[in-house]
């Protein structure tokens, strides 16, 4: 079993800065890939940046050059950093880890708002 657990959200104005956690623990050998995604009120859960077991990263292009996701060297925290933040950044923000044979697991969210 994976479990995961974000940390980091809260509010900030448009323009500033805020940096999410997200903890891995239990079975972490299993996990290929860890990703942040987002979901806005009435709006679908969308991907914002993924980096995969190899470091390659991959990003939204509504975040490009805005976010980084990084993560430690030992693969059981990942981050990430959001710089110059937009009021359309506001959303629940979901840590994801993509397991060895295709399974997925979810963290419970942290919320993110941005006031104009």
């Amino acid at each position: 079993q994976v479990q995961l657990v974000e940390s980091g959200g809260g509010l900030v104005q448009a323009g500033g800065s805020l940096r999410l956690s997200c903890v891995a623990s239990g079975s972490i050998s299993r996990i290929n890939a860890m990703g942040w995604y987002r979901q806005a009120p009435g709006k679908q859960r969308e991907l914002v940046a993924q980096i995969t077991s190899g470091g390659t990263t991959n990003y939204a292009d509504s975040v490009k050059g805005r976010f980084t996701i990084s993560r430690d060297n030992a693969k059981t925290t990942v981050y990430l950093q959001m710089n110059s933040l937009k009021p359309e950044d506001t959303a629940v923000y979901y840590c994801n880890a993509a397991l060895i044979l295709g399974s997925t697991k979810w963290g419970k969210g942290t919320l993110v708002t941005v006031s104009s």
